[in-house]
Formats: C-alpha cells, sequence, structure tokens
C-alpha cells in the first residue's frame, strides 16, 4: 500500500531537519581577511583614547598612566564589574516567579468521550465533547518556592564576597603595576643619563681601535703592545655594549607599562632624585598592617565564606520545600461554563532519601573550614617573610647607594686626573677611555643601586599592601590621578610606615 502524501512529506521535512541540524555542528575557520580585521581591532583597542605624552614624565605621571592604561589592570577592572553586575542579576533570583503566558490550541477532530457503569460495563452515554476544536489559551501565575527563596539568598551572599574578591584582586594588581612601574621608571631615567654618554664614548673606543690595528699594520709599536692596547679596548667595549642594551630594556619596559603605542618617543622628567625614605617602623608592626592590608589573605578570607555558602545550600536542598501558588486563566473555549477563574495552590514536598546526606555535608563542611583556615594561615606565613625579607633588602640597598657614591666620587677623580695627564700617545688615550668607561660604569652601578633600592622600598609597600589610589577620584585625567597618587603614597607612607625624608643626599652627576 502506497504510503499517504502527508506522510512522505513528514518524513522529508525531518530528514531535511536532521542533516541540517547535522551539517550546523562544524563551524566554518575563520578566513585571513578575518584574522587581519581582527588584528586592526585588537591594536586599535590596546592604544584607544589615551591622553597624548605633551611634556616629560614624571614618575608620579607614569605611575596614573599605567594604572589607567594597563591592559592587565582594566581587565581586573572589568571583572569587578561584572562580578558585580553578576550579583544585581542574583539578586533578582529570590523574587516570586510572576509568568505570563498566551498560546493557542487546535487539533484537526473533536476530543470527547462516552461513559461506562462500572458495575454491568455498559455505555450510558453516547459520545460527546466540551471542548472546541481550536482555542485560545491565557494565563498570570505568580509563584514561590522557599527552597528556591533559599539558594538564592545564599548565592546571592556568594555573589556579594565574589564582588569583594574582584576588587582585592583589583586592588593587588594596582599594587603590582606601581611597583613595576616604580623599578622600570628609575633605571629608565638612568638610561636617559647615561645613554648619550655611552654612545660617544663607544664611538671614541671604536676609533681607537682602527687607529690601533692601523699602527699595528704599519709597524709603529710592538706588536705584543698594540695586541695589549686592542685587547683592552675590546673589553671597555663589551663593557659597554653590555650596559647599554639594559638601559634600552629599561625603557621599553617603562613604555610597555604605561601601554604607549610603538615608536612612541619616551621622554622621562629628569628631575633631583628624591632622598630616599629612613625606615623607622618596627618589623612587628610592619608584619601587622601586612596581615590587616594584604589582598590576597582578604581574598582568601572571603573565598572561606563561598565555600561555606555552598555547603549551606547543600542542606538546604535536604529539608522540606514549600511552594505556594496564584494564578489567573482564561480559555476561549465556548463550552465551559466559567471561561475565566484564578488558581491557589499550597504544596509541601520532602526527599526523604537526601536526609542520609547530612551526616557527610557536616564532614565536609568541617574539612572545608580546616583547609581554608589552613591555607589562608600558610599565605599570612608567606607575608610575613615577605615583610622581613623585604625590610632587610631595602636597608642593604641604602647600604649598596652610599657604597655606589662613593666609588662614583673615586672614579670620577680618576677621570679628571686621566683627562689633566692626557697626551698624544697610545697609553694615554687608553688610559682616558679606561677611565671613561670605569666612570660611566660607576655611574651606570650608581643608578642601577638607586633603582634598586627604589625597587626594594616599592616591594616593602607592596609587601605591607597599602593603596596607592584614594577611595574617591574626582577625575580621572593623567594630571589629577598623578596628584592622587602622589598624595595617597606621601600619606601612606608617613602615617604607617613612619618614614623621615632624610635619606642618601643625592650626587650631582656631570
Amino acid at each position: 500500500m502506497p504510503r499517504p502524501p502527508l506522510t512522505l512529506l513528514g518524513a522529508a521535512i525531518a530528514s531535511a531537519l536532521l542533516l541540517g541540524a547535522c551539517s550546523a555542528t562544524k563551524t566554518p575557520t575563520y578566513t585571513e581577511e578575518e584574522g587581519r580585521q581582527r588584528i586592526i581591532r585588537d591594536q586599535a583597542q590596546m592604544y584607544a583614547d589615551q591622553e597624548p605624552v605633551t611634556a616629560p614624565i614624571t614618575f608620579y605621571e607614569a605611575a596614573a598612566r599605567a594604572l589607567k592604561y594597563n591592559l592587565d589592570y582594566r581587565l581586573k577592572l572589568m571583572e569587578s564589574a561584572l562580578a558585580s553586575d553578576l550579583r544585581d542579576v542574583s539578586s533578582h533570583e529570590m523574587l516570586p516567579r510572576l509568568v505570563a503566558s498566551a498560546g493557542y490550541a487546535g487539533r484537526n477532530n473533536d476530543s470527547g468521550g462516552t461513559s461506562i457503569g462500572i458495575e454491568d460495563r455498559e455505555q450510558s452515554l453516547r459520545a460527546s465533547t466540551s471542548e472546541e476544536r481550536y482555542r485560545e489559551l491565557y494565563g498570570l501565575g505568580l509563584s514561590w518556592s522557599l527552597l528556591d527563596f533559599g539558594v538564592a539568598y545564599y548565592r546571592t551572599q556568594q555573589k556579594s564576597d565574589q564582588v569583594h574578591m574582584a576588587e582585592e584582586r583589583r586592588r593587588k594588581v594596582a599594587q603590582n603595576v606601581l611597583q613595576d612601574v616604580r623599578n622600570s621608571y628609575w633605571r629608565a631615567v638612568g638610561a636617559q643619563r647615561l645613554m648619550p654618554q655611552v654612545d660617544r664614548l663607544l664611538a671614541r673606543t671604536h676609533q681607537a681601535l682602527l687607529s690601533a690595528r692601523e699602527a699595528e699594520t704599519k709597524g709603529l709599536l710592538p706588536r705584543q703592545e698594540v695586541l695589549a692596547y686592542q685587547r683592552a679596548l675590546l673589553d671597555s667595549i663589551y663593557l659597554l655594549t653590555v650596559r647599554r642594551q639594559d638601559l634600552e630594556f629599561a625603557q621599553s619596559e617603562l613604555s610597555a607599562l604605561m601601554s604607549l603605542p610603538p615608536g612612541s618617543k619616551l621622554i622621562l622628567a629628569d628631575q633631583a632624585e628624591p632622598a630616599l625614605p629612613e625606615l623607622s617602623q618596627e618589623i612587628n608592626r610592619l608584619e601587622q598592617l601586612s596581615l590587616e592590608n594584604r589582598p590576597e589573605i582578604m581574598e582568601e578570607w572571603y573565598r572561606k565564606r563561598v565555600s561555606e555558602n555552598d555547603l549551606k545550600i547543600a542542606k538546604a536542598q535536604l529539608w522540606p520545600n514549600v511552594s505556594l501558588d496564584f494564578g489567573y486563566k482564561y480559555d476561549s473555549n465556548k463550552f465551559l461554563y466559567n471561561s475565566h477563574w484564578t488558581e491557589t495552590g499550597l504544596q509541601v514536598s520532602l526527599n526523604l532519601l537526601r536526609l542520609l546526606q547530612l551526616p557527610d555535608l557536616n564532614e565536609a563542611a568541617e574539612s572545608q573550614g580546616k583547609t581554608d583556615d589552613m591555607r589562608r594561615v600558610a599565605l599570612s606565613m608567606a607575608i610575613l617573610t615577605q615583610v622581613r625579607v623585604g625590610a632587610l633588602r631595602y636597608q642593604l640597598a641604602r647600604q649598596e647607594v652610599e657604597f655606589a657614591d662613593q666609588s662614583l666620587r673615586v672614579d670620577q677623580s680618576l677621570l679628571d686626573y686621566a683627562q689633566a695627564a692626557r697626551s698624544t700617545s697610545y697609553g694615554s688615550e687608553l688610559e682616558l677611555i679606561r677611565a671613561e668607561g670605569r666612570y660611566l660604569l660607576s655611574r651606570y652601578q650608581r643608578e642601577a643601586a638607586y633603582s634598586s633600592a627604589q625597587a626594594a622600598w616599592g616591594r616593602l609597600y607592596n609587601s605591607v599592601g597599602l593603596d596607592i589610589l584614594p577611595e574617591q577620584i574626582e577625575q580621572h585625567d593623567i594630571q589629577t590621578l598623578a596628584r592622587e597618587i602622589q598624595q595617597t603614597l606621601g600619606e601612606q607612607e608617613s602615617s604607617k610606615l613612619l618614614t623621615s625624608t632624610q635619606g642618601t643626599p643625592n650626587v650631582v652627576h656631570r
């Protein structure tokens, strides 16, 4: 017997839908043009809406630019905003559900039926129907579940704690950004001061090397003396080249921290170096401050509450659920005596087998609490070690700066003597180049020692966990933000680290 046409048509439609669903699981790969457009958009977003650099950049302006335009920090800001939005969304789940519905129902024949006697099993009514073939349905229902409310309540608390955790992560990224800027900025300032002098000395050294090779070729000096001369020049070139590379890396790192576009000319404000603060706070007080302020400890503390709420949610699902329902209904069926009506309902339900989970949940809660506490205690111990090591490193870094100042003064005197005793011989020229090289290396070591001391101070500041931004910022332009950072750092350091402004005296550089 041939299939009915409608059956064949239905089978064809079902087959087409099935094949279409199978083919939809394979997504096409991106084309090269789409890849190029994506790169262009991403690069434009990296450097979008940046204030142009119109003047030499101070340390606090560099910090402001890094905090405003650093992509990692901007990502943490977005994560914090997302966590806040998710908390607001979760809070709406505690509200009752108000559902409006509208529909249309139809069938190709009449519904209905007959009745038979229970005792004699004989038909008592002829077939009849009380429902139209096509009708409209409308409804508005309000429902509330105690279990859903309890779960949503604890979920909202979790989201609130996750907002706090995201804020602590943002604080930590801001602190790390400032530490990186403090380290790179002073190295870059040293590079800006020394690079021209290093380049000039390298050019003179290369020229002296060419002259020595020419003297060797012409036999103007003994071969052993000329080779020793060349060896000394090559050693000087090597040391200067290595130091020059370090200086270039410092400027590149600072540009990357401030998210400057590639090829941007970086000019730093060559101002007098601020005196290194003298740490006069006791180590026990610094340790107490770190335990109070470190973002990592606060994040772990909030994480413990998130874990506790997870277990509270699991326990809430063990107890009876009470649900309330109220709704308004409308049916366009003309055979109904009442085409619109209201419904109310109350239901209490309990899964008895789930109560068997209660002892295991209590044990899990105890184990989870001990694990969270131990993680926080271990982290606290590591932080205390960072504070102690950071304070010791800073004190040693200050001593290193003092030693570098002494070495610089000696090499500067040697350079003055070599310049005064300069003659036309190769030996005196070599001695002058050596003296200039030693002087520049001492300058480099002094700049490196000072930048290391600034970095050590930044690590100590970071290890204590002090904030670098005020709670409220009126404007976010670079100048205002730089002033806010400078004021906040000054207040934090003077009030909590008890520093004094008398530090290592500045050295006047040639």
